[in-house]
């Protein structure tokens, strides 16, 4: 075996290999930069130029771009707010904070090198895994997979803050939005009032996008400042190596957790990076910080991420069981290229699974190489007047919403969620709680029915369920024991009793939409009913909960970011710049999405930004000309309008 993980190696570091998996890297990290493409995109864009290439070769530039995308994603995450792929969701936590207040240096430098240990301990993983771990595996039923969902959901106690009555309602009405659709176990239609669009869902990019991007855009436009609030890059890079190698447990604990959640279908980077960010939170001895610009809520989830990949393709080389939706599509490339996934993997062809292996820790890297050379040009980016950088980034949100299913229900319903993230950022709702229960509640719901469907109800007695169960009772007790002392946008020191009409008009419009599911799946047979039924009732009942504990005046719910501006009879302006994207997308409806950006982006720079009409001209040239090379390079589709113009 030592003998062909050598052979391996040599072929690696071949000339031809090398270039392959230094191009996937490149495609790896352009594709990751870009918001809400994640892995599924950039795999699919390269399967077409698989055909008649050498496996070796072709593996090496599969795997380059696999293993950065989680690397590359940080940029938007840390600088923007703007969470690159489900991957980095919980690196906005803490590293956008540390990017306003001027350590933007610091926090990719810390991410960068926790993702490049991270990946190594991944590979080092599979390398040991790839024979020792069929019989783990296989132990884990939909029963085990069912209970690891709840362990997820039991996250909410950690990301909750002072209010876990909001925390418990967020995640509700997460698992509500989740539940939209087709039942799986019928097929009935389940809230979708007749749009054929929400006959498949809400997609993960459109949600994620709207509960951070959009409100993270309008909360700097309104504060007419840049990203960071210093003037320097911080602390800089030595800094952020630093802080990695001060908590090399950490570490070393968040990618074997990593590694673990990777190699479970079905789960993989939707929820690993915030079951580890729940894991230094409730490990940590002082937690005052986290929420407000911690470095270790940044190397705990750049740790666990990068890992994921390494545990996501046990299950792909060894039982053609992809671990996630990109290695689904790597497996597509496997088969393209005539290589059989399975036992063969370790009996007959070892030596493309350490070709892999060697391929994933090499990436590795690389791309982190390559990262910190872009990091201090592109973290300068935190510099720039905001106003001047908001409707690029309201471009690429909307650009890439529109990917998720190219239609224009896409981005209006990128919108939607943008008043609702940002409504819950005012109020003192937990964001992520709510994204935490949209992103499990898939999972859950059919990870439930085949338990039931397998076991019947004895599935709860196994021994696997029992142990995890226990795990997330402990999980839920330390979040309650803890979680008042995490920043999370449910507490505040500035809460005003003054405005809670309009607190409990909000918190009554969420009990609304869980009363109307728990109305709907009334409706259904027995089977479609049950979940969504009973999540329901859970997220009524919660947001009962805290319209009564907001009416009753107690502390803990009660938070307005306006309160002070609604006394005075003036306006925040979030109501204005999310009335200004919404016309933007139907202007898009009207006439395409060029032509709609080459009339919004001069109108915006000139009116909100006072550029100069020179300035307004070469920004918008470069901003149309960069969105249609991207769309050309990576065959993707633009949104025509109902007048069909064109400009090129």
């Amino acid at each position: 075996m030592f003998d062909i993980a050598l052979s391996a190696l040599g072929q690696v570091m071949s000339g031809g290999h090398l270039a392959f998996l230094v191009l996937g890297v490149c495609v790896g990290l352009i594709v990751g930069i870009l918001p809400g493409l994640g892995g599924i995109a950039g795999m699919s864009i390269l399967l077409p130029f698989l055909y008649g290439m050498d496996p070796v070769s072709a593996l090496g530039m599969l795997i380059g771009m696999v293993a950065v995308i989680p690397t590359g994603d940080t940029f938007t995450s840390v600088m923007m707010g703007i969470p690159g792929s489900s991957a980095s969701q919980a690196t906005v936590l803490d590293g956008f904070p540390m990017a306003k207040r001027g350590e933007a240096a610091r926090a990719l430098s810390a991410a960068f090198t926790s993702s490049l240990l991270g990946g190594i301990i991944g590979a080092l993983v599979l390398s040991f895994a790839i024979v020792m771990a069929r019989p783990l595996v296989l132990s884990f039923s939909s029963a085990e997979l069912f209970m690891l969902t709840i362990f997820g959901l039991s996250m909410v106690a950690v990301l909750s803050g002072r209010s876990l009555t909001k925390g418990i309602a967020a995640a509700g009405i997460g698992l509500v939005i989740g539940s939209i659709g087709t039942a799986p176990a019928t097929g009935e239609a389940r809230m979708t009032f007749g749009i054929d669009y929400l006959y498949d869902g809400v997609p993960l990019v459109v949600v994620a996008m709207g509960l951070f991007a959009i409100p993270e855009v309008i909360d700097l436009l309104k504060r007419g400042t840049a990203i960071s609030e210093t003037t320097g890059l911080g602390g800089g890079w030595g800094k952020g190596m630093r802080d990695v190698l001060r908590h090399p447990w950490l570490v070393a604990r968040c990618a074997s957790l990593g590694c673990v959640i990777g190699a479970l279908p079905g789960l993989g980077g939707a929820v690993v990076d915030w079951i580890a960010y729940s894991h230094v939170v409730q490990t940590s001895r002082d937690k005052s910080q986290f929420g407000k610009g911690d470095v270790r809520g940044v190397i705990a989830p750049e740790s666990a991420n990068n890992a994921c990949q390494g545990g996501a393709l046990i299950p792909t080389l060894l039982f053609g069981v992809p671990g996630s939706g990109s290695m689904a599509v790597f497996l597509g490339g496997m088969v393209l290229l005539g290589i059989q996934p399975g036992v063969t993997m370790v009996e007959t062809r070892l030596d493309l699974t350490y070709t892999i292996i060697w391929s994933l820790a090499l990436a590795n890297v690389v791309g982190a190489g390559l990262c910190v050379m872009l990091a201090r040009p592109v973290a300068r980016l935190t510099q720039v007047p905001f106003v001047y950088l908001a409707p690029f980034m309201v471009m690429i949100a909307m650009f890439a919403a529109f990917q998720a299913s190219r239609s224009m229900a896409d981005l209006v319903a990128l919108i939607v969620m943008g008043a609702v993230g940002i409504y819950m950022r005012r109020f003192g709702w937990p964001r992520p709680a709510l994204l935490i229960g949209f992103v499990l509640a898939p999972g859950a719901e059919n990870y439930l029915y085949q338990a039931v469907q397998f076991y019947d109800w004895g599935w709860i007695t196994r021994p696997g369920v029992i142990i995890i169960a226990l795990i997330t009772v402990v999980s839920v007790f330390l979040g309650l024991r803890f979680g008042a002392e995490i920043s999370s946008e449910g507490e505040s020191d500035s809460a005003d009793q003054q405005t809670r009409g309009r607190q409990v008009a909000f918190a009554g419009l969420l009990l609304l939409v869980a009363a109307y599911c728990v109305f709907e799946a009334a409706q259904l047979s027995f089977l479609g009913m049950v979940f969504p039924l009973i999540i329901g009732i859970l997220a009524l009942i919660a947001s009962l909960a805290v319209v009564l504990r907001i009416r009753s005046g107690r502390a803990a719910e009660i938070h307005d970011d306006d309160a002070s501006l609604t006394l005075a009879g003036e306006s925040s302006g979030r109501e204005r710049y999310l009335a200004i994207f919404a016309g933007l997308v139907a202007l898009i409806w009207l006439i395409g999405f060029i032509p709609a950006m080459v009339v919004f982006f001069p109108a915006f720079l000139i009116i909100a930004g006072k550029a100069r009409p020179l300035t307004a001209a070469m920004m918008t040239a470069g901003a149309v000309g960069f969105i249609s090379l991207i769309t050309w390079a990576m065959t993707l589709r633009l949104p025509e309008g109902l007048l069909g113009l064109t400009l090129f």
